[in-house]
């Protein structure tokens, strides 16, 4: 009896110093320290405020605590919608549920809701009952109809949202809605993300200032399949829906859809639009007009620097890759190989580590499915020509090659010698950090 009561006062002390071994472990897991990539800007930009546009942010424990993981968006009436949205086939209810509402036009208000730490993606029936949720939730609380919710949600796969906890802090956000909140508004929908990324421009429409601000959040799972990441960008500007639409899209091919991390596409990506027309300029209603042109590169300026900041904050990155390809056959078979280099894994670990191996972009474009001509081709690394008419060009050193590895920021360039196709794609290296991140990512 008394070995027996021993054993339990044992098992008793072992339990206790087990509790107090996961207690003391939970700040970590749920705050982990966070290494700032190295690519990342100095300080989040000084975006202008955008008229007819108010944020809010909150700590609503979707997964995590102590931390911001909601962002609400009120946009004012009239407010014109665009987006686009990952081509998936398992996208997430959150994306099928903008879809659904994206094209339809409403002289009423509109509002954004998107939360960090899971996804909503592959919960079967539960996933559009936490959507509906949210946007009921939304709605009754921003006087909206449901039509004009849109709601975002990025993180883990896989686990029924806790929309509860989201719709529990509605009030809260709603009273904390102001047109500053933008910066904090990019902090509460990051992932993996090491820091918030934002981008402005300004342009004149007509004689009047107009103003263009963007957020977005993206690390890792990223690939030119729409985006793979969560972009939310506002502007001023009166455009016709249908106008924005058509602009927004054309814009994807030459921002988001040529920027890759991993290769990998996700379950839930979105960029939403909004233009409230608050600015009081010339509604923008025809493409072909200098005005719609002049918006249109204004725009797709923000839309490429928000870009190469997800690749800049690429999970483990510490390069920034441009991979410029010239003088394919076509301009498919020009991104074929671009995309064949910026997601090698050879290539991308060779970069990691310093190593000028241009062998490795000799076998992407092989592999790449394009036409090629080994004696036609030519590879350089930023100015440096290392190899040409089917071999290694007589003038390349080694050394100089291993001195351009060194830099933050790479020129990957390829010509094929055949036609008049191009394209470029940015990218970053592969490192073990990358592997640390994804196999701790649920834990």
């Amino acid at each position: 009896m008394a070995n027996r009561k021993k054993q339990v006062k044992k098992l008793k002390k072992k339990v206790a110093s087990l509790k107090t071994k996961l207690s003391a472990a939970e700040p970590a897991a749920t705050a982990k320290a966070v290494q700032v990539s190295p690519l990342a800007p100095a300080a989040f930009p000084d975006l202008p405020q955008i008229g007819g546009v108010r944020f809010a942010s909150a700590e609503a424990g979707v997964r995590y605590k102590n931390r911001r993981d909601v962002m609400l968006v009120e946009l004012a009436p009239g407010t014109a919608m665009a987006g686009v949205f990952t081509r998936s086939s398992t996208r997430a209810a959150s994306v099928l549920d903008c879809q659904e509402k994206i094209g339809k036009t409403s002289d009423k208000g509109a509002a954004i809701l998107v939360n960090s730490g899971n996804a909503n993606a592959f919960t079967g029936s539960n996933g559009q009952k936490a959507v509906t949720g949210v946007a009921e939730g939304v709605g009754k609380a921003m006087g909206l109809p449901v039509e004009r919710v849109f709601t975002s949600s990025t993180g883990v796969i896989g686990e029924p949202l806790p929309f509860d906890r989201i719709t529990a802090k509605l009030d809260d956000l709603k009273a904390s809605l102001s047109p500053e909140g933008i910066a904090d508004a990019a902090r509460a929908i990051m992932t993996t993300d090491t820091f918030p990324k934002g981008a402005s421009a300004e342009v004149e429409i007509d004689g009047t200032l107009v103003r263009i601000a963007g957020i977005a959040k993206g690390s890792g799972m990223i690939a030119p399949d729409m985006a793979t990441m969560l972009v939310y960008i506002f502007t001023d500007a009166a455009v016709d829906q249908p106008v924005l639409q058509r602009m927004l899209s054309g814009l994807m091919d030459e921002t988001f859809n040529c920027i890759t991390v991993d290769s990998d596409t996700s379950t839930s990506d979105a960029l939403l639009l909004a233009a409230t027309g608050a600015s009081g300029a010339k509604p923008i209603t025809d493409l072909r007009t200098a005005d719609a042109r002049a918006f249109k590169d204004a725009l797709g300026g923000v839309m490429l620097d928000l870009a190469h900041q997800v690749v800049r904050d690429g999970e483990g990155a510490t390069k920034f890759v441009e991979v410029q390809v010239t003088g394919a056959a076509t301009p498919a078979d020009a991104r074929k190989v671009a995309s064949a280099i910026a997601n090698s894994p050879l290539v991308k670990t060779a970069v990691a580590g310093e190593d000028p191996n241009w062998g490795r972009v000799v076998m992407a474009v092989g592999k790449s499915g394009a036409k090629a001509d080994r004696d036609k081709l030519a590879i350089r690394f930023g100015d440096i020509l290392v190899a040409e008419k089917g071999w290694v060009s007589p003038d390349y050193t080694e050394e100089a090659g291993a001195a351009y590895m060194k830099r933050d920021e790479l020129v990957i360039a390829v010509d094929l010698g055949l036609g008049e196709g191009t394209a470029t794609m940015w990218t970053c290296d592969l490192t073990d950090r990358y592997i640390e991140i994804n196999a701790d990512y649920r834990s």
